[in-house]
């Protein structure tokens, strides 16, 4: 693809891309190690370097022309643009040209994979040729892969997007976060709906302030999503008025969903040990819905990814009674195991303060006996959660354990020290296979364990290494020991 068809209509040098609009470019990429001669490499500046002192390397590797936000010196031609990162995620959508005819993107702190995944198991029922995006990887048919950033670099998704094209996909459901958003990733998607779940304190290592977090998840809404398109939001928290205010201020169709709803409103919840019955409000008319899940963050988030699926283009009777069928995302409050005794043992992703509360309300109902966690914080990520997590786990469990995460380059020892801290009613374990070891050893009937914080990882990552480490392998290999 030639250079000008690249970069037209967001190259603020104009003349540039002109003369040199003609160069053919067989790729693109913000890495100078991924370089191929007649590529386009884009310097973008990142926390630690400027990608433009790579731009030598990048030449000398065959890179066919530069983009930066500024002129640098270099052989071949620089074209400068006011917005490399969004310059890279338009261009890459441009270059590989294909994406499923219907995308929906889901922010918001928590739920976002658990709405993906919905998404997609409802446009399954529907006959839909259907996949999600996210934390947990690609789902689609005939391909399950499992992944690493909840949203993809732009040229990684744009590669992926026109794969799933290719492969007959018609329907996706991505996660959209928080740094994939003010980095631009998304900003190459051709969005035909976008929801909002909720916000709670999370990546305080990144943004300034709960504000400018906020902010930068609202670029959904005011920046990617079409002016008029459908604008999902769950209406029951406390940062609900502010996205539809967003939404609203952006030209959208805004539908919400939950018991303040009126799109999708919820009447009546029953909470069973394996279920939960709900009385949804829809079309004028009341549906008794028998959800397969637990907790009432999963009846918002089944809600949200009905109001997707209705949204583009699922009929409502449908959409809702797909909602009886869905399969839990994988480290979502999943269920790994089951004592002799009938304790039960889950598994969830919870690593943020709101997400542990839910967690723990949500088995609260159905626990007879004690309620016991074991959690940790990871390292490198935001200090300030940790006291906050220990406290909500003590005043809502039983049994306590503090145990590592992934401390990352953090000594062990001093991120459990911050979570004890607050967590007087807690033992600590730093030994995250003994510490659910010993979680279990203490399971009795009627109890209830959570193992929050790693959810579906398959690793540990201590120092600079990752070693393999599975909540739901130690689990389950503990409950066949000790409570056969």
């Amino acid at each position: 693809m030639k250079l000008i068809d690249l970069l037209e209509d967001f190259a603020s040098d104009a003349a540039g891309l002109a003369a040199a609009g003609d160069v053919e470019i067989t790729g693109l990429s913000a890495d100078s190690r991924r370089i191929a001669p007649g590529m386009l490499f884009v310097a973008l500046a990142g926390t630690k370097a400027n990608g433009t002192a790579f731009a030598a390397d990048a030449v000398a590797k065959g890179a066919a022309a530069i983009v930066a936000a500024e002129p640098i010196e270099a052989s071949v031609p620089v074209i400068v643009v006011y917005n490399p990162r969004r310059a890279l995620a338009l261009a890459a959508a441009r270059l590989y040209g294909m994406q499923p005819e219907t995308m929906v993107a889901v922010t918001g702190t928590a739920g976002k994979t658990s709405v993906a995944s919905f998404t997609r198991q409802i446009w399954a029922a529907a006959g839909l040729a259907a996949a999600q995006i996210g934390t947990t990887g690609v789902i689609a048919p005939g391909r399950e892969t499992y992944g690493s950033l909840t949203t993809p670099d732009p040229v990684a998704l744009q590669a992926l997007l026109a794969e799933l094209a290719v492969e007959g996909v018609t329907h996706a459901a991505m996660e959209a976060s928080s740094h994939g958003l003010d980095q631009s990733r998304l900003d190459g998607v051709a969005l035909k709906a976008a929801a909002f779940t909720n916000l709670g304190r999370d990546h305080m290592d990144y943004h300034p302030t709960v504000e400018d977090y906020m902010a930068a998840k609202m670029r959904l809404f005011d920046t990617l999503l079409p002016k008029g398109s459908p604008a999902i939001i769950y209406a029951d928290d406390a940062w609900s008025q502010k996205a539809i205010d967003a939404a609203s201020t952006a030209g959208h169709k805004v539908l919400t969903v939950g018991r303040k709803g009126d799109f999708l409103t919820v009447k009546r919840v029953e909470h069973f040990r394996h279920k939960q019955v709900v009385e949804i409000h829809a079309d004028g008319r009341i549906f008794e819905i028998d959800i397969p899940l637990a907790g009432d963050f999963q009846v918002a988030n089944a809600l949200v990814a009905a109001g997707l699926a209705i949204a583009t283009g699922v009929d409502t009777a449908v959409a809702l009674k797909a909602l009886e069928h869905l399969k839990g995302a994988v480290g979502r409050l999943e269920l790994v195991g089951q004592a002799g005794n009938g304790a039960l043992a889950y598994v969830d992703y919870a690593h943020k303060p709101d997400a542990l509360e839910n967690v723990l309300t949500s088995v609260r109902p159905f626990t007879t006996g004690q309620l016991v966690v074991v959690f940790g914080c990871g390292g490198d990520r935001d200090r300030g959660k940790r006291p906050i997590m220990g406290e909500i786990a003590c005043r809502l469990a039983d049994v306590v354990i503090v145990t590592d995460d992934n401390p990352r380059s953090e000594e062990p020892a001093a991120i459990r020290g911050e979570i004890m801290a607050a967590a007087t009613c807690a033992t600590e374990i730093g030994d995250r296979a003994k510490a659910i070891r010993h979680a279990i050893s203490l399971l009795k009937s009627g109890d209830t364990l959570v193992v929050a914080g790693k959810g579906h990882e398959e690793g540990q990552t201590i120092g600079d290494k990752t070693l393999p480490f599975s909540d739901h392998a130690e689990v389950r290999k503990a409950l066949e020991e000790l409570q056969p």
